[in-house]
């Protein structure tokens, strides 16, 4: 279901990890990616035992196009302890936006349930969905 250029990913950490590879080029062309590609998805883009052992979770948020709606999901995600990895925000179109947060839950005060619903209770969210989760 993940496009290639994800799954290559995925390999190309794992030759770099293993000791296979010491080089992100030299990775990347045993396994036919751009360079380009590589950067793109090695911060959101992990192997699934990777987000077990990390407690990775991954979100989407439907958020209004509002002044201070991102910044006051960030605090809120940042008050349980929990540390956002990745974001990925979509141009607002029709006055919404998505946003797409991985976030580690390993130091979380809270469970992901209590802050789901937090995050439900925030005036500029419309719609919350977890989307993967390592848990």
């Amino acid at each position: 279901m993940l496009p290639e250029a994800m799954l290559k990913t995925v390999e190309v950490k794992h030759l770099l990890d293993s000791g296979k590879c010491e080089k992100i080029n030299e990775a990347v062309q045993k396994v036919n990616l751009s360079r380009s590609a590589f950067y793109k998805y090695k911060d959101g883009i992990f192997p699934f035992h990777t987000m077990v052992k990390e407690k990775i979770i991954t979100l989407s948020i439907h958020l209004e196009d509002r002044s201070g709606a991102l910044s006051k999901l960030l605090s809120l995600i940042a008050q349980t302890g929990a540390n956002v990895l990745t974001i990925n925000q979509t141009i607002p179109l029709q006055g919404r936006a998505t946003i797409t947060l991985s976030i580690e839950t390993a130091a979380m005060n809270a469970d992901v349930t209590i802050l789901l619903k937090k995050i439900e209770q925030l005036d500029s969210v419309v719609k919350v969905e977890l989307i993967g989760s390592g848990t």
